[in-house]
């Protein structure tokens, strides 16, 4: 890829991480949900009896939830990434090229598993990220306290939950949600553990660049 272009992409990558999660969920209602409303529509009425499918999207649910979440969690997993590839030693793409090896097949055959360890520590921690995302969700997901298989059904998520709830809630209700937050953290925390590990590991198998 050329520098500039790279440099282009790098740019807007920053960029999303220094959207806020409000901005993104008001995206999500105006822009998201109604264009793909007449498509997850279609699936319903053609693929209804696949579970998946079974509910038509009439507004917020977890396939336009899932969609920003993702696009939100993009600056994460790139720039993990990308610090994961820099850690490859020069010595190893060097020798691809020595082989014989095309520049795609350096990438696939030998940058891509030597960086494997960084690049799954980074859909960790985007994970763990995705886990603690409360505005955007709660404007997205439809705050529905039911489970279903079903990509277009509204749902509920811990962090939204807590938002949705905790201000009007009695105080029974309050430790309740004081219960979901103890597990909230404690899956956060384990996820970020997870994540921090691998990188570390993989930081030390490619001995740095």
């Amino acid at each position: 890829m050329p520098a500039k272009l790279a440099a282009v992409f790098r740019t807007v990558i920053d960029m999303l991480a220094a959207i806020p999660s409000v901005v993104f969920g008001l995206w999500g209602i105006f822009v998201v949900i109604p264009a793909i409303r007449p498509a997850a529509n279609w699936l319903h009425e053609t693929l209804g009896f696949i579970p998946l499918f079974s509910t038509s999207l009439s507004g917020p649910g977890l396939l336009p939830a899932a969609i920003v979440l993702a696009i939100m969690i993009l600056p994460t997993v790139a720039a993990i990434s990308q610090d994961a590839l820099r850690q490859i030693p020069y010595r190893t793409e060097a020798a691809a090229y020595g082989t014989g090896a095309t520049r795609w097949e350096a990438i696939l055959r030998v940058m891509l598993p030597t960086a494997a360890g960084g690049i799954a520590s980074a859909l960790v921690l985007g994970f763990g990220r995705a886990l603690g995302e409360t505005m955007a969700l709660a404007m997205l997901i439809g705050n529905a306290s039911q489970i279903s298989v079903s990509l277009f059904s509204p749902a509920n998520t811990l962090a939204s939950l807590l938002a949705s709830n905790f201000p009007e809630a009695g105080q029974i209700e309050r430790n309740a949600l004081m219960y979901a937050a103890l597990v909230l953290l404690a899956i956060t925390l384990v996820v970020n553990v997870i994540g921090t590990y691998f990188l570390q590991l993989a930081q030390k198998r490619s001995g740095g660049r």
